[in-house]
């Protein structure tokens, strides 16, 4: 027997949370279950002490924890960032639940990848709203792709609530609508993207509070012209913060992200109380100098970042590893700068690349000559624990990050438990 399936969610809540938010749960929503996948990812491995270590876990008793971060949920098979989505993950124990953040055009806070995302994430273009896009379905035609372009910035909250959420993905040789939606990746599903139910931010915030997760909003950059309608950029951050604070949520308990610095630096200056959870995104890489096994092409330094006041970085996987000599996968040059400037480390994603073959795509692009099978994702997520020290990986699957969290790291060290 693998794993115990049946233990309770809510023995985790945080003591910060209300006890009454505990009524609201129904037991459907509070089991940890893994299901098949991580044992189908150990069972790919080649033989190794590791995979004999991971196989040896498999009647321990599972928990959910902080290191299993659910990357818009659980997208691999689940439509992002929608209640269905956050509840699979939740349920496969991920400690830590993402929202990304943008707004519609009365200036509320949702739950959306990108600002303009809604004609590949939603059914839109199937409703009266796609006569507000800003720009219209457009078939493929003389070479050139289908096209279109919905913004939640389009639409009102109103607006937006009424939309339901798909797997993310276009057809760019549709001459058709319902062509163009049926653009899912052939390693998802579309088997749960009937009833996707979207998320305002403040909506995520309750129902994270619920699930008695941690909570890691990133407020993704504006596609229309700052200030919007009276709105700064400044106003925008701080009314992402001001939502956990209405919803007394303790800051303990959330991990702003941004990819912008000023955003980042905006919180540590003026929301003290968030600065140690504060998350950097890294995407120096935009640099086409940047090379992550050379710390002279990085701007700004490692120090420097530290010097901000910045105490936890994030970047893709790839920038934390590398081969060595033997082609054995090593922590990179990045992983171990950021380690000695003090910096905290979180990874992003697992599972976002469909089967790890002939190399695994752009988030295994550092060492892409040992990823040959999906094997290899239990050894990149170890070597990413134990040598580069990450403390926590996103994830579009949370149960792999779950299952090896419970086999090979120490309990979360903030204990969560019901009041």
């Amino acid at each position: 027997m693998r794993f115990a399936l049946t233990i309770i969610f809510l023995a985790s809540l945080p003591q910060a949370y209300a006890a009454e938010s505990t009524a609201t749960i129904t037991s459907a929503h509070t089991q940890v279950q893994l299901g098949p996948r991580p044992y189908a990812l150990i069972d790919a491995m080649t033989p190794s002490a590791l995979k004999d270590t991971l196989l040896a876990c498999g009647d321990k008793e599972v928990k959910a924890h902080s290191f299993s971060i659910g990357h818009r949920g659980a997208p691999l098979q689940f439509p992002e960032h929608t209640r269905e989505s956050y509840l699979a993950a939740a349920r496969m124990g991920a400690g830590v639940l993402e929202c990304d953040i943008t707004f519609t055009a009365d200036k509320e806070l949702v739950c959306r990848h990108s600002q303009c995302d809604l004609h590949t994430t939603t059914n839109i273009l199937q409703t009266e709203l796609a006569a507000k896009c800003s720009e219209p379905f457009t078939p493929a035609a003389h070479g050139k792709p289908a096209s279109a372009k919905c913004c939640t910035s389009d639409i009102t909250l109103a607006e937006f609530k009424t939309l339901k959420g798909k797997m993310d993905g276009a057809n760019e040789n549709a001459k058709t609508v319902a062509d163009y939606l049926r653009g899912t990746a052939d390693w998802r599903t579309d088997l749960y993207a009937h009833q996707g139910t979207l998320m305002t931010h403040a909506q995520s915030i309750a129902l994270f509070k619920e699930l008695g997760v941690q909570m890691t909003p990133e407020l993704k950059a504006p596609e229309v012209k700052m200030p919007f309608k009276g709105m700064s950029q400044t106003d925008y951050a701080a009314k992402m913060i001001e939502e956990y604070r209405q919803a007394q949520v303790p800051p303990s308990l959330v991990w702003p992200q941004s990819f912008n610095r000023d955003d980042v630096q905006y919180w540590i200056d003026s929301h003290p109380e968030f600065a140690a959870q504060t998350v950097y995104l890294d995407d120096r890489d935009s640099d086409l100098l940047f090379d992550h096994r050379s710390p002279r092409t990085w701007s700004p330094s490692m120090k420097a970042l530290a010097d901000q006041g910045i105490e936890v970085i994030a970047p893709p996987i790839w920038m934390l590893l590398d081969l060595d000599q033997d082609k054995k996968i090593v922590p990179s040059a990045y992983a171990k700068a950021a380690k000695t400037a003090g910096l905290k480390i979180i990874a992003w994603s697992l599972e976002r690349s469909g089967p790890l073959e002939n190399g695994g795509g752009w988030y295994y692009q550092s060492i892409t000559e040992a990823v040959k099978h999906d094997g290899v994702l239990m050894q990149v997520l170890d070597v990413l624990a134990q040598e580069v020290g990450v403390i926590a990986v996103f994830s579009d699957w949370p149960a792999t990050t779950t299952y090896y969290a419970n086999c090979l790291l120490a309990p979360d060290k903030k204990e969560l438990k019901q009041k």
